[in-house]
């Protein structure tokens, strides 16, 4: 009798795969597959200021995929098999600076470049601050440019009419307010900004019916609104109905009581703009960085200036007295000088702040009046925009310019270039 042809198949495999097991038992088990090489990379021993005002000595950070992946104590942190290693002992890390008051070029070609000298100088992100028109400016905005800074706009900002002076909206009546708002929303801005200033008694200034439908108008479109004032009577107005970003502080006189009650517990952020201090100071830091005519012409202007000397003061004292009353304060320069976050820093610690909550300025605030939501801080999950600094900027706020390295996005711009 025949055996059915399936149960002579079953009895070859089976001898076959009994086979298999005399041998994997004589010749040991098969070799594990290689591990896959890990894209992480491990920085260690640095001090790491995160920029929440909390410093962590002798520190640990992996990066991967341009992101934060784990921060924290060496030696309590994993780094991922076949990481990269690198060394930072006797270094200091920050998170990369953001500027959220600027006014920047605005062709693509020099708009770009302004934006790697930022990089240059550890500043990772931009906010310009209202004479962004069509083209180059809001296209860059969407872009992701290696080596340079990120860059947000508010955008064309609104004002009275200002003879010669385009690159802004003119608004005369609530309703042509409004549809500036609208206009500048259907854009896509990241902050509405509105000039509150008679500059100087040359043209009438913005009412409070005016600047009431600019706020109004954006909040009720999700956008946030910042005024460049110079006034404390418009100050307190803006105030009262509902200004989020003072883009400059008082500038006419010490505020008083009355204000500091007014903007304490608020969500009102300051962007102090200090400005000259009208003492000389040292620049050299910026010889063989600058061209030789430029730098030149800083030293020049490098000198003592008592008028400049008194509007400094007025401004400092309205910062110190701000900051202790608890007004969240961001940085920002005002201007189109790569170099000025750190001389702001400079000036903000001589105001009367410390140097570790001018670095909160710097970083976790300005991130966020920008809209920068994962840049700011050294955390997990968060964009890996730092700066390595060869000295510590909480012992000597200068220190923020001995800069040995800047990452964006993880990896390191090429600074000599």
């Amino acid at each position: 009798m025949h055996r059915p042809h399936t149960t002579r198949s079953h009895g070859r495999t089976a001898g076959l795969l009994a086979l298999g097991a005399l041998v994997a038992t004589c010749g040991g088990a098969p070799e594990e597959p290689p591990a896959a090489a890990s894209t992480a990379t491990a920085y260690q021993n640095a001090r790491l200021i995160t920029g929440t005002g909390a410093v962590i000595e002798n520190a640990t950070f992996v990066v991967d995929g341009g992101r934060f992946v784990a921060v924290g104590v060496t030696g309590d942190v994993e780094v991922p098999t076949g990481a990269a290693v690198e060394d930072l002992s006797s270094m200091t890390v920050m998170p990369a600076m953001v500027d959220a008051h600027t006014h920047m070029s605005t062709t693509r070609e020099a708009l770009v470049e302004d934006l790697e000298f930022r990089a240059y100088f550890g500043v990772g992100g931009v906010l310009s601050m209202g004479a962004d028109g069509e083209g180059a400016p809001l296209e860059v905005r969407d872009e992701v440019l290696p080596g340079a800074a990120r860059y947000a706009s508010a955008g064309l900002g609104i004002t009275r009419p200002e003879p010669g002076r385009n690159e802004v909206h003119w608004v005369d009546t609530a309703d042509e307010a409004r549809a500036a708002v609208q206009a500048e929303a259907a854009r896509g801005v990241d902050i509405v900004k509105i000039w509150v200033d008679d500059r100087n008694g040359q043209y009438e200034k913005m009412t409070p019916e005016l600047y009431g439908a600019v706020i109004d108008e954006a909040h009720q479109a999700g956008i946030r609104v910042a005024a460049h004032i110079f006034a404390l009577e418009d100050a307190k107005g803006l105030a009262d109905a509902g200004l989020d970003v003072f883009a400059h502080g008082v500038r006419d006189m010490d505020v008083d009581d009355a204000f500091i009650r007014q903007v304490t517990g608020d969500d009102v952020v300051l962007i102090p703009n200090m400005p000259s201090r009208g003492v000389p100071t040292d620049l050299s830091w910026l010889s063989g960085v600058v061209a030789a005519e430029q730098f030149a012409g800083l030293q020049t202007g490098n000198v003592e200036n008592p008028d400049a000397q008194a509007s400094w003061s007025i401004q400092a004292r309205n910062l110190a007295a701000m900051h202790a009353a608890g007004v969240t304060v961001a940085l920002g320069t005002d201007g189109n000088t790569p170099w000025a976050a750190h001389i702001e820093m400079e000036d903000m610690v001589a105001a009367g702040m410390p140097p570790a909550d001018v670095l909160v300025a710097a970083t976790r605030n300005a991130a966020a009046v920008a809209g920068f939501d994962d840049m700011g801080t050294v955390a997990p999950g968060m964009s890996a925009d730092f700066v390595v600094l060869s000295a510590n900027p909480l012992d000597d706020i200068t220190n923020t310019r001995q800069i040995t390295g800047v990452y964006l996005r993880g990896t390191a711009i090429d600074r000599a270039q």
